[in-house]
């Protein structure tokens, strides 16, 4: 049987201490996001977008798997509806982030929450995720700034590499080649170490991987990520308690 978690006070520290320590606990997984931030610029160049045209789209979207999949559909007849609809699936994912999150969010003020969320991304979400975790076993206390510092190291990371991959990146016209296009998938693989999936997610994670696959393949567009963020949330929701604290490892 788990134990009750300890009381927790009504609102949260929101400190420059507590933002400096998620910008350096983030910094190492964002220097792989520049990696693709990398990609981004050197595809956006490509595509035919200037320099402050591409790096607008980082200052102010900040969302690189949408920065990605919009110059998949860019030229020179844009298909808007396609664009709105296929970002608007790939970031549902943010509904579930968001609610695993809430217990922190809802003790922070509007602006510290919802100014942290504009800069949360699915690394600085996982990073935050595993410290506030790692908190509440511990019964420490947590800071509300570290979100915002995780996302803040990723922003910087991010639009400093669109800059490098647009100004300064020659000679790539095949960026899978060198490996970039796996970028993705290593920096997903390390977050999903460094948040140290228990036994009892194991088959949230088989239900998730699942879910994808047989949605990749039988139906077109990046519905398969809603579909594996839904069926693993779903799966953890129903799946019983587990007997004893070592069921929890």
């Amino acid at each position: 049987m788990k134990h009750a978690s300890p009381s927790l006070p009504d609102r949260l520290p929101f400190t420059v201490p507590g933002l400096l320590a998620g910008f350096r606990a983030c910094a190492p997984v964002a220097l792989g996001v520049g990696v693709y931030g990398v990609l981004f610029g050197l595809l956006a160049r490509q595509k035919g977008l200037s320099w402050l045209e591409a790096q607008s789209m980082s200052l102010l979207i900040f969302a690189g798997a949408s920065q990605l999949i919009s110059l998949d559909l860019w030229g020179p007849e844009l298909p808007v509806l396609s664009l709105i609809a296929t970002t608007f699936i790939v970031n549902l994912r943010h509904v579930l982030m968001g609610a695993a999150l809430s217990p922190q969010l809802m003790r922070l003020s509007g602006r510290q929450a919802y100014g942290s969320l504009f800069f949360m991304t699915d690394e600085s979400w996982a990073v935050a995720l595993a410290r506030w975790a790692e908190d509440r076993r511990r019964a420490a206390g947590s800071d509300g700034a570290f979100l915002l510092g995780a996302g803040l190291a990723v922003y910087c990371f991010w639009n400093a590499s669109t800059a490098l991959g647009h100004l300064l990146v020659r000679g790539l016209d095949d960026p899978a080649r060198y490996g970039l296009d796996f970028a993705f998938t290593a920096v997903f693989t390390a977050l999903l170490v460094g948040l140290k999936p228990r036994r009892a997610d194991v088959l949230p994670l088989a239900a998730a991987v699942a879910a994808a696959l047989a949605v990749a393949r039988f139906c077109p567009g990046k519905w398969y990520i809603l579909a594996g963020a839904m069926a693993g949330g779903l799966t953890a929701a129903f799946l019983p308690e587990p007997q004893n604290a070592g069921d929890d490892r």
